[in-house]
């Protein structure tokens, strides 16, 4: 697929963030867009956005938790724009906290939709592209905690990693059916609402890592992969640092991860223990940005650029040392 005018696009998440993001861009590159989320209103902004750019969209309402809905919505799109070429899924919840302090019925939602979601998606879409003589591109977002680990998330964590398990199965899968492809898009922190409307029991907000990323910068990478597939791209300038920590030097990423997180994870005003938007949606913080500009990151920063200085200077005397 190298061009997107008069393709068909399903979104999930397009309520809010990269999702969001993503839907706005591929109007404006001339594709028709089909806007999934769990909340009518927000969809609808999106759509009546998506149309002032010039391109056909439609909303469908669905949870991607639950297999029969997110089918519902394909074959919705199926019905009305005749089928559905590319498929990017970006829906995903979570909630801070301990793992022994968030509630069962919170982590098993949050692993329902995140991990249980993208298998629902990706099953659909798979199908979808199976009964098109061109196949099909399924771009999932997946996270640079697919990687690593952190205190505190849990949740997303495991969900994750199960998430980047899938997708390279379904990759290799892939080899065998020509014409399907499947692309993983991995931040790192993005500017969206994601952590305001993450639940938490640490009686504090979480926020995103720097450096932080914007939405529409995320977007850019899941529409090249699109229209020119790959089977990974990194968006965060501290990713690849970040996983070279946690794989080569574990000891000295599982000593500085914790402070790290105080510093630059975790919002310092207090706030109500509460699951957020994991067991039902919050329409009215859906929006295509979060709060979190680039001022109060400078001494987090500054410590994440002196934890790579670290980590490159210890790598470099080890390889000497060989």
């Amino acid at each position: 697929m190298t061009s997107l005018a008069a393709r068909t696009v399903l979104v999930t998440g397009a309520s809010s963030g990269i999702g969001r993001a993503t839907a706005i861009l591929l109007a404006r590159r001339g594709a028709d867009v089909v806007l999934v989320a769990r909340s009518l209103a927000p969809l609808e902004q999106v759509q009546a956005q998506c149309v002032d750019l010039g391109a056909r969209a439609l909303v469908a309402v669905a949870d991607v938790g639950d297999a029969e809905a997110v089918a519902g919505a394909f074959r919705s799109a199926e019905r009305v724009f005749g089928r559905v070429d590319a498929v990017v899924h970006a829906a995903a919840v979570l909630a801070y906290g301990r793992f022994e302090d968030v509630p069962v019925e919170v982590f098993d939602a949050a692993l329902r939709t995140t991990l249980g979601g993208t298998a629902n998606v990706a099953r659909s879409a798979l199908s979808a592209f199976s009964l098109s003589p061109d196949g099909g591109s399924l771009v999932v977002v997946g996270s640079l905690l697919g990687k690593i680990s952190t205190p505190w998330m849990s949740s997303y964590v495991t969900a994750k990693w199960g998430v980047h398990g899938l997708v390279r199965t379904l990759q290799v899968e892939a080899r065998s059916t020509p014409g399907i492809h499947v692309s993983l898009v991995s931040p790192g922190g993005v500017d969206t609402p994601v952590y305001l409307q993450a639940g938490t029991y640490l009686e504090r907000h979480g926020r995103p890592p720097p450096p932080v990323d914007s939405p529409e910068k995320v977007a850019r990478a899941i529409v090249r992969a699109l229209t020119h597939p790959r089977r990974e791209v990194s968006v965060g300038a501290a990713n690849h640092v970040a996983v070279l920590g946690f794989r080569v030097f574990p000891a000295i990423f599982d000593r500085l991860v914790t402070p790290l997180m105080r510093a630059g994870g975790i919002s310092r005003s207090a706030t109500a223990n509460s699951p957020g938007n994991v067991l039902h949606p919050q329409p009215t913080g859906d929006a295509l940005h979060g709060r979190w500009g680039r001022h109060w990151l400078r001494p987090a920063a500054v410590g994440a650029a002196a934890t790579a200085a670290t980590l490159t200077s210890y790598a470099t005397r080890k390889k000497l040392r060989r």
